[in-house]
């Protein structure tokens, strides 16, 4: 199925897309969404309502060429460990193959985060037999850096799990820090050559505003909530996520993949929906943002749709925030 792409309004409309990590593969623009699948349930802050079960990959020759979508990329039901709630994934290149990164829930219910590979950015992928040894939690986002390391970055507040391991183990009913608090940071590691392991241990990353001070729990326009998503522009690392419970794409930059990150700035205004999450990529000399939004659902939740618009850099490398609605009567 094909459509020509209109910036921000949805990418397809035959199925419910979110989530969406937006890549250059082979010279195209390839969009690995999460799959929302049409039902009826209310909401509620474990996240029951997003049953998503498999992927789908969009394709684009350019931003104005037809949507491609290439079907079933890969089913829960082929994934050893996992047993639901296949959420937001990401994809990279690397040794020749293509890695889809995906978090879905265990038999024990608790999220992990799995690795399929491909021969084929458009897929199908063939998941490994068990999830990464040490991962946790959902939101996975990969950079393979210029000089070919890997480095996997995840975490996601209340269904996703994150404060549930703030000790190093999964307990039940923890809950997130004192407000005063700093704020939980997403995690990060380094990947294995091979991209199926983790190579050095997971670490917390820490946002903190221009004195060097941590964003703190209560500051919910500056912390992180959820969807980490990490791109280079002009030799620095800019790390973005979502605030959730202020529903904003906000933004950090750091001289280190790993940290620690400066907050600088929003870059996408709340959406229609609760849920608000991302990606950055260059195409073709200019600067992309996909998000997601539940227009075409009325605002249901857990049926939202991808877009994109472009993204502009201020001449000292801030972001300029983007109002997604500014033109729209």
């Amino acid at each position: 199925m094909t459509k020509k792409p209109v910036q921000n309004e949805p990418l397809v409309t035959h199925i419910y897309t979110a989530d969406p990590s937006a890549h250059v593969f082979d010279g195209k623009l390839y969009i690995y969404p999460s799959h929302d699948l049409d039902h009826d349930m209310e909401s509620n802050d474990n996240g029951d309502q997003y049953k998503m079960e498999d992927y789908h990959v969009l394709s684009m020759e350019n931003v104005s060429a037809p949507v491609v979508d290439h079907g079933e990329a890969l089913h829960v039901k082929d994934v050893p460990w996992a047993s639901k709630q296949m959420w937001a994934p990401d994809a990279a290149y690397k040794n020749g193959k293509y890695y889809l990164f995906f978090p879905a829930r265990d038999h024990d219910d608790i999220f992990r985060i799995g690795v399929a590979t491909s021969d084929n950015p458009a897929g199908p992928f063939k998941a490994e037999d068990n999830y990464l040894e040490g991962s946790f939690s959902i939101d996975p986002a990969v950079l393979v850096d210029d000089d070919q390391k890997s480095y996997i970055y995840f975490g996601g507040l209340w269904g996703g799990q994150l404060e549930k391991w703030q000790t190093g183990e999964f307990i039940q009913d923890a809950e997130g820090p004192d407000p005063k608090a700093p704020a939980l940071g997403p995690r990060v590691a380094e990947l294995s050559e091979d991209m199926l392991s983790f190579k050095s241990e997971v670490k917390e990353i820490s946002i903190v505003d221009e004195e060097g001070n941590p964003i703190l729990a209560e500051d919910e326009d500056r912390r992180f909530f959820e969807g980490p998503w990490v791109h280079k522009y002009n030799g620095l690392y800019y790390l973005s996520y979502s605030t959730g419970t202020t529903h904003k794409i906000v933004y950090a930059v750091s001289e280190n993949p790993t940290g620690p990150f400066t907050y600088k700035g929003t870059i996408l205004k709340p959406v229609i929906g609760w849920t608000t999450h991302h990606s950055i990529v260059e195409f073709e000399g200019k600067w992309y943002l996909f998000y997601h939004d539940c227009s075409l659902s009325d605002g249901i939740n857990h049926k939202r749709s991808v877009k994109f618009t472009e993204l502009t850099y201020s001449e000292d490398g801030t972001i300029q925030t983007i109002d997604p609605y500014a033109n729209q009567d």
